[in-house]
């Protein structure tokens, strides 16, 4: 192959992949110059650079030199994964992510993500990091197209768990594992990782994502993110400040969140039909598909304050064993199940499976997001703040002298 003609391909392919020459240089440990010799057909990569060369501009080696790959040769693709469609959906995704932040000290295509360490506002700060998935919720939005939602629930859901100790959300790097790679998929998927991002001021930093043949079905897709916040050492909300006669405030949920939906699953595929069923102004599909609810933007004005005295966020287990997650020694929670106000989609729940109280207070949050521990005779005014930023919160019971226990009394109104 004529130098010129190499040179040729490596523009062609290094523009359509969206990268400069600095950065296709930066991948390989060559200089941009280097790079700019090779597409002028001054000078050819030396042989050794090659593979990486092809891999980088997502095709395979035979096709930068212009050869036929041999017919009956195995190769990365026929083993099923396409190396150029990964590539297509990067170059895609990078448009996705935000203007670089002056934090961030690294490119998006670089190995890892450079962060730095100084958090002005903060004298004494303490880094918290939460990893998450979204449950078998993915699994239901994805059958229904309803990707974009998967995404704000990923990034709400660990939201929610990072502000439970006090701190603020700083950055998420996310995993997208799939067993066959669909660009457009993968960028819808991104897209609402980004906006959810957006919403909660974090950073989208990037991630990683991995075609798996053979491990994962075609068609399927399975999330993750982790997410780094940053809390003051001495505002850190571990519990260790609830004290009895402390009240219990209701954060009210929009729907079951993130969990459930193995349950939730199985009484759509006993009832396909349930999924029409109205509930509410909506069906029963649309309010389990509904996106977890983050409570960050109204309670982060009240986060470090003295008279927050904990957060429980209420997913996996309900209430009992996420309350009790957060009570120090010597004291318990008496909960008024009188009080909740529970959603309608809860009663379509426990109806189409016949399921017991004690079963769906244990399995869903029934109405109830996120716990507040509050001082009492600060809880009217921080129901108030509340209720100023969209929260109605609501008094659902309060802390008693005990060894741990979460005492129900009286009965859901369903």
């Amino acid at each position: 192959m004529e130098l010129r003609d190499l040179g040729d391909r490596i523009r062609l392919q290094r523009e359509k992949m969206a990268l400069t020459q600095g950065e296709l240089g930066g991948r390989l440990g060559v200089s941009p110059q280097a790079v700019s010799k090779w597409e002028r057909g001054e000078n050819a990569p030396d042989v050794a650079l090659l593979s990486p060369l092809a891999d980088a501009l997502g095709v395979s080696v035979d096709w930068l030199l212009g050869r036929a790959a041999q017919a009956d040769g195995l190769s990365y693709e026929k083993a099923g994964v396409s190396i150029p469609a990964a590539m297509r959906a990067k170059a895609r995704v990078a448009e996705l992510l935000p203007a670089r932040d002056p934090r961030v000290l690294s490119s998006f295509s670089a190995f890892a993500q450079v962060l730095d360490p100084q958090f002005p506002g903060f004298d004494d700060p303490v880094l918290v990091l939460k990893a998450e998935e979204p449950g078998s919720k993915q699994l239901l939005a994805l059958q229904h197209g309803a990707l974009r939602g998967i995404g704000h629930d990923l990034v709400n859901h660990l939201t929610n768990d990072v502000i439970a100790v006090g701190a603020t959300p700083v950055a998420v790097v996310d995993t997208i594992l799939c067993g066959h790679l669909e660009p457009d998929t993968i960028v819808e998927l991104v897209a609402g990782i980004a906006e959810a991002c957006r919403e909660q001021e974090a950073l989208l930093l990037g991630g990683e994502t991995s075609e798996q043949p053979g491990v994962l079905p075609d068609g399927s897709y399975m999330l993750c993110a982790t997410m780094l916040g940053v809390v003051e050492r001495h505002r850190i909300l571990d519990g260790s400040r609830i004290r009895p006669g402390d009240q219990l405030l209701c954060l009210p949920s929009n729907g079951a969140h993130t969990n459930g939906y193995s349950l939730i699953r199985k009484l759509l595929e006993l009832d396909p039909l349930l999924a029409k069923k109205p509930v509410g102004d909506e069906t029963f599909l649309e309010a389990v598909l509904r996106p977890h609810r983050c409570y960050w933007q109204c309670l982060k004005e009240l986060i470090g304050s003295p008279d927050l005295h904990g957060l429980a966020h209420i997913t996996g287990g309900g209430i009992p064993d996420n309350l009790a997650r957060i009570l120090p020694e010597g004291t318990a929670a008496q909960i008024d199940v009188t009080a909740m106000r529970v959603p309608p989609l809860f009663a379509a729940i426990r109806d189409a499976g016949r399921i017991s109280d004690a079963e769906m207070l244990r399995t869903f949050n029934c109405g109830v997001g996120m716990l507040a521990v509050a001082a009492p005779e600060a809880g009217a005014e921080l129901r108030k703040h509340l209720a100023g930023h969209g929260c109605e919160a609501y008094v659902l019971g309060e802390i008693v002298p005990g060894e741990g226990s979460v005492v129900f009394h009286g009965a859901p109104g369903w």
